[in-house]
């Protein structure tokens, strides 16, 4: 196990290399930072603009492949991953990026997948009955409204119970409150206040697609020919299905996770832009409206990360789940 997941580690590891590298190679050549300075008051002259950016490591007159030459050398030999025109330090910014992301994902995805999967698996046993048909129905919905307008409407629903209450106990924006004072408990509560609605947001839109992929599998499974036969041996109905058709039908689940994570991670500049949760998503938004190369390619990086993370993980979760794997 450990020596397949370890060659599958590198072949991803050299995708990461070639992905980045295309990424930095497209971005160099279309992205001109320059041009922006020329729309600052008072407008520089072309030579300080060159001196700045020579300066930052981003001197416009070299070619892209000389500045690929040199971005690669800097990572490589010092893990530095440049800097922004504005003069921030790429890795300094994505290091308080990546934790405000994942502060605000790794919840909602474990809980998208157990919610999922659970309301998944009792649709699929309630197939037909009023539950049935009122939880599919829902998932149904979050395919038809927009992520967006659906953390609007959660938001908005916050800010009414803020108001119904007469103070607010919910918080609909930012990370934590600016100039709190307290001890470790107390700003731990407030660190919770803010995460409450972002992550119920998420959650309640995103377990949707797992339900019905889950409910859907089942269902067509549990009239199987070795589940007909563990009931012949004496098995309910409830106990067939969780036993036998439960652990097939999760296997296609299982290997989706390779394209959930990074598909969540991705569209998460979504619910940074409207919580105000400065992460990663809204970096790479905010990095190729200002033309920042370097802060465009390493959210490229990240996502190439992610997605190579989600892969392992379903190549394992597979091999727990499917006996009819076995890895050499």
């Amino acid at each position: 196990m450990l020596r397949y997941l370890a060659k599958r580690a590198i072949t991803y590891v050299f995708m990461i290399f070639l992905t980045t590298s295309a990424g930095y190679l497209l971005a160099v050549s279309t992205l001109q930072p320059a041009l922006l300075e020329q729309e600052r008051i008072p407008r520089p002259t072309p030579e300080q603009v060159v001196n700045s950016f020579r300066l930052k490591g981003l001197d416009p007159t070299l070619s892209p492949w000389e500045r690929y030459v040199n971005w690669v050398t800097g990572i490589v030999t010092r893990w530095d991953w440049g800097r922004s025109p504005n003069g921030a330090f790429i890795n300094a910014e994505f290091g308080d990026r990546v934790l405000i992301s994942t502060r605000l994902f790794l919840a909602a995805i474990i809980l998208t997948l157990v919610i999922g999967v659970a309301l998944g698996v009792y649709t699929a046993a309630r197939q037909y009955k009023a539950s049935d048909r009122v939880i599919t129905s829902y998932s149904y919905l979050m395919y038809i409204v927009p992520a967006p307008i659906a953390y609007f409407l959660v938001q908005l629903g916050a800010i009414s119970i803020n108001e119904a209450v007469g103070d607010r106990i919910l918080f609909v924006t930012g990370v934590s409150t600016p100039g709190l004072d307290g001890d470790g408990w107390a700003l731990f509560v407030d660190l919770l206040a803010h995460y409450a609605v972002p992550t119920f947001a998420i959650t309640i839109v995103g377990w949707g697609a797992y339900q019905i992929a889950q409910r859907q599998y089942l269902l067509d499974n549990v009239n199987a020919d070795f589940v007909r036969t563990a009931r012949a041996k004496g098995l309910t109905r409830n106990q067939a299905i969780t036993r036998h058709a439960l652990r097939v039908s999760f296997i296609p689940v299982a290997q989706s996770i390779a394209f959930t994570i990074p598909a969540i991670f991705a569209g998460g500049f979504f619910a940074e832009k409207i919580f105000a949760w400065h992460g990663i998503g809204a970096w790479s938004i905010d990095s190729i409206a200002l033309q920042d190369v370097n802060a465009a390619t390493a959210t490229l990086a990240y996502g190439s990360l992610i997605f190579a993370i989600g892969a392992i993980l379903a190549d394992f979760a597979t091999t727990l789940v499917d006996p009819r794997v076995r890895v050499q």
